[in-house]
């Protein structure tokens, strides 16, 4: 056996004073790290099994626990930093690809941070959300380029299919399997109570869920799993999946050990078989093919649901999205390279895409000077952190959003990064039935409800600052955005002007 070159990342700091060995760390990790030493009498961990998740820090009756990072530290570098070296460790043992999970941790810009919002004052005065009223109601789909009214006067309704949203806020594409059951309830449940959607992402629609279609969009990925009639009749929107922001031009893969039970079930393939997606739809290789699937798609469903094409943010977004909006579809919805996942390839997550901040400008730029905007909603997802992200994604031309991992971290996601493991301890990214039933989803339902609800009136309170009193009024309204701290390109692709001028 080598030698173990590996320090642990995360340490146990346990407070003998105040543990009572009531064995709750130990019943209640998933990895193993807590156990009790009938030689010592005492609870000892093994902290190299530690992921962080803060399980055993939460639940300890007496607070003896905590978690902080290991100080153990290599000779000091700036090229070859810690992980640059503990990477090659792990390769160099195993051979393997090197997977992570939620989101890119890098130290890019976060341009949301960079990006500040204007506020009224004495020309423009200022709406008090509390007494006046503020529109968050969107619709997302075509829109005519025109009104029109019959002989008679009246406004004509030549509206094609949309999705009515209360709040412009969805919950973005996770499919059963990556997560759990129960965690699917809760975004169904939730999506429903707020009037908006939720996404099942590619692995089908559990039979339980139907019942929540009004408020669903389902999605077909290039492995086709769990796409029949029924599922796509159920959907209240069909969303095709081109590409993903946390992994772009890359497939999906659901390991062989996960595929059991309902899941198997859901999916439509044998259990113990791996779900693998191409990275290409194998009839897909240019916006003809593309449009040939969203009008047979449409025709399967009778014209009656808006059909949305997912693309990754990459760096020739504008003009994809541009061939996009005239394949047919209804909606495009673009994910940021800072979008998360259950397993990325960590090179591909780490370097792969654009921020979606740079992403959404382009693709509205191009889409109005081309004069298609119009046939099209755009909805923007990758790191939607909280409601300021959404004002300056509408204000950027953003529709509506999506948001996962804001949506995970609701439902007790600490951002542990071991989904691929399956011993997420909140129930969340897991299978193992012992896991899935600590989350609750009534409880899981309740937290969701409260973030949007609580993000919906810090929008009405930002607009109402801003004195604007509707979502269509902010869309793409650039002018009530500065940035700070960026460059003339960033500037320029952005579409807004410093602070101060």
């Amino acid at each position: 056996m080598g030698i173990d070159l590996f320090y642990p990342e995360y340490e146990i700091v346990r407070d003998q004073n105040r543990c009572i060995a009531c064995r709750v760390c130990e019943r209640q990790c998933a990895n193993e790290v807590h156990h009790y030493d009938n030689d010592l009498n005492l609870m000892v961990s093994d902290t190299s099994k530690c992921v962080a998740c803060h399980r055993c820090v939460s639940l300890c009756p007496t607070r003896a626990l905590k978690v902080v990072k290991s100080d153990n530290t290599f000779r000091e570098n700036k090229n070859w930093t810690h992980d640059k070296i503990t990477e090659i460790f792990k390769q160099a043992q195993t051979g393997g690809v090197l997977l992570a999970s939620m989101g890119n941790p890098q130290d890019f810009p976060i341009y949301w941070d960079k990006i500040l919002i204007n506020a009224s004052q004495v020309t423009n005065p200022s709406i008090d959300p509390l007494r006046e009223p503020m529109e968050t109601k969107v619709f997302l789909g075509k829109k005519p380029d025109k009104v029109e009214r019959d002989e008679n006067g009246q406004l004509v309704d030549n509206l094609p299919p949309q999705l009515e949203l209360s709040i412009p806020i969805m919950f973005s594409a996770m499919s059963y399997g990556s997560i759990s059951y129960n965690a699917h309830e809760s975004l169904a449940r939730a999506a429903t109570a707020l009037g908006t959607y939720y996404n099942t992402g590619e692995g089908g629609l559990h039979e339980d869920f139907y019942k929540y279609g009004p408020n669903t969009i389902v999605q077909v990925a290039s492995g086709r799993f769990g796409v029949y009639k029924d599922y796509l009749e159920t959907g209240a929107a069909i969303e095709i999946k081109m590409g993903q922001g946390a992994k772009p031009g890359i497939g999906g893969h659901l390991p062989g050990e996960k595929i059991v039970g309902d899941i198997s079930k859901t999916r439509m393939i044998p259990e113990g078989t791996d779900a693998i997606s191409p990275a290409p739809h194998h009839d897909i290789y240019s916006i003809e093919d593309l449009h040939q699937l969203v009008h047979s798609l449409k025709e399967a469903t009778e014209y009656k649901k808006p059909v949305i094409v997912k693309i990754a943010a990459v760096h020739n977004v504008a003009a994809i999205a541009s061939g996009v909006a005239r394949s047919g579809a209804d909606i495009i919805a673009i994910d940021g390279f800072r979008g998360g996942t259950g397993a990325a390839p960590t090179r591909t997550r780490d370097n792969v895409g654009i921020p979606i901040e740079l992403a959404l400008a382009a693709v509205d730029k191009r889409l109005r000077d081309e004069g298609i905007r119009n046939h099209v909603s755009i909805v923007v997802g990758g790191s939607i952190r909280c409601s300021s992200d959404v004002v300056k994604a509408i204000a950027l031309g953003a529709d509506a959003v999506y948001i996962a991992t804001s949506a995970l971290v609701a439902l007790g996601c600490h951002l542990c990064r071991t989904c691929g493991t399956g011993k997420c301890n909140w129930g969340i990214a897991t299978q193992k039935p012992e896991l899935v039933k600590r989350l609750n989803p009534d409880i899981g339902c309740e937290h969701l409800v409260n973030l949007l609800t609580a993000w919906n009136r810090e929008i009405k309170e930002i607009m109402g600052g801003m004195g604007i009193n509707s979502i269509e009024a902010l869309k793409g309204n650039r002018l009530m955005l500065r940035g700070i701290g960026l460059n003339e390109k960033e500037l320029e692709i952005l579409g807004i002007k410093h602070a101060g001028e």
